[in-house]
């Protein structure tokens, strides 16, 4: 093995029982971003996304998840809001907790896989 160091990356996503995504850590993000933005204009600009391509994503979402994932409201004096429904923010939560195990386990286990790899005892 080469002394060069490397890391660990990997990405979580739903998906139907035939391989379809639903959703990952991108539309996790996105979601995450509206909740901290108030609105999908002001999240997909933090983000650098097209305003079109992730209203259409996240309308495949809903679809996808069979309940409503925002709530949108139009016009006003500042312009519309865009927010989370009750389910939308509970997948986001139950997605956060679940990241936050699976990356405390993956991190354990990449630990373990470079200590496997540089170590010549743990060949047998």
């Amino acid at each position: 093995m080469s002394n060069k160091e490397f890391i660990l990356n990997y990405k979580i996503w739903l998906s139907t029982e035939d391989g379809k995504g639903i959703m990952g850590d991108g539309k996790w993000q996105i979601l995450k971003a509206i909740e901290k933005h108030g609105s999908l204009k002001a999240a997909t600009e933090a983000l650098g996304l097209t305003y079109r391509r992730t209203w259409g994503d996240l309308k495949q979402i809903e679809k996808d998840l069979g309940y409503p994932l925002l709530e949108k409201r139009r016009g006003g004096k500042h312009g519309g809001e865009t927010t989370l429904t009750i389910q939308g923010a509970r997948l986001v939560k139950a997605f956060d907790r679940f990241h936050k195990k699976t990356d405390r386990f993956m991190e354990k286990a990449f630990v373990e896989l470079k200590t496997n790899l540089t170590n010549p005892e743990t060949d047998n």
